[in-house]
């Protein structure tokens, strides 16, 4: 069974208030002022990049009801986004529309598929210093009943550190039961990313409860507060 109505209002209160904890930590630190700088890479740029999965002729997962992965990915993402910047975290997003990252010129599928991982993966190696995330929606259709937020990283320490604090958090204010963080295999993004970077799968498209809260605007806003208040304190701690 999901979390009850009680018990979700209660951990999303809970990520609220860890939220604005590390946001006080950083006006504590340097100022209302200069509170984005201090999650500003420090030769200046984004802290963040936010990578929302698919897009355009690549819809990923899709769900019984025809929702797509790539327009669930975009709708948390932008939400992730709103927050991070309303909270003074300079924030970068590899896509805003629902299109591909991938050359249109490109003959086939495959290789705009390919190229599409390569540019959001040059992305992120633009800013090293910076943490990528990126969105995307699980699916596992002979087991409907399988759900819950599970967070990947490539194998580096710190992309590990940055990975269980996220799925600490998503245990907390989204799983009723814990899951545990992997180390990706045969993920580019992971593999080849040379800064720290996690996946965040947010839910299974196979499980219909699951779809149809992950379609809610109230759900969206859940899981951006609980990948980012553990990304914000991260990101200050290694400032500190």
């Amino acid at each position: 069974m999901f979390i009850t109505f009680k018990k979700w209002t209660a951990l999303y209160v809970l990520c609220f208030v860890l939220l604005f904890a590390a946001f006080a930590a950083i006006l504590w630190r340097g100022g209302a002022v200069n509170a984005s700088k201090n999650v500003v890479l420090e030769g200046g740029g984004p802290a963040l990049l936010i990578d929302p999965g698919h897009g355009g002729e690549d819809g990923g997962a899709v769900a019984a009801d025809g929702a797509t992965e790539a327009e669930i990915n975009l709708a948390v993402s932008l939400e992730l986004e709103s927050l991070a910047r309303l909270l003074g975290v300079d924030a970068a997003m590899t896509r805003r529309e629902d299109v591909s990252l991938g050359d249109p010129a490109l003959p086939t599928v495959r290789q705009r598929k390919t190229d599409d991982l390569k540019n959001r993966t040059e992305a992120a190696n633009a800013l090293p210093e910076a943490v990528t995330i990126s969105i995307h929606q699980n699916t596992l259709p002979g087991f409907p009943e399988v759900h819950g937020a599970q967070v990947f990283h490539g194998g580096g320490e710190r992309s590990a550190r940055l990975a269980q604090a996220v799925q600490d958090a998503l245990n907390a204010a989204v799983n009723d039961a814990a899951k545990e963080i992997k180390t990706a295999q045969g993920v580019y993004l992971l593999s080849h990313a040379q800064g720290t970077a996690v996946l965040v799968e947010c839910g299974f498209l196979s499980n219909s409860r699951e779809t149809a809260a992950l379609k809610t605007e109230d759900h969206q806003k859940r899981l951006a507060v609980s990948i980012l208040a553990p990304t914000m304190a991260f990101l200050t701690a290694e400032e500190g």
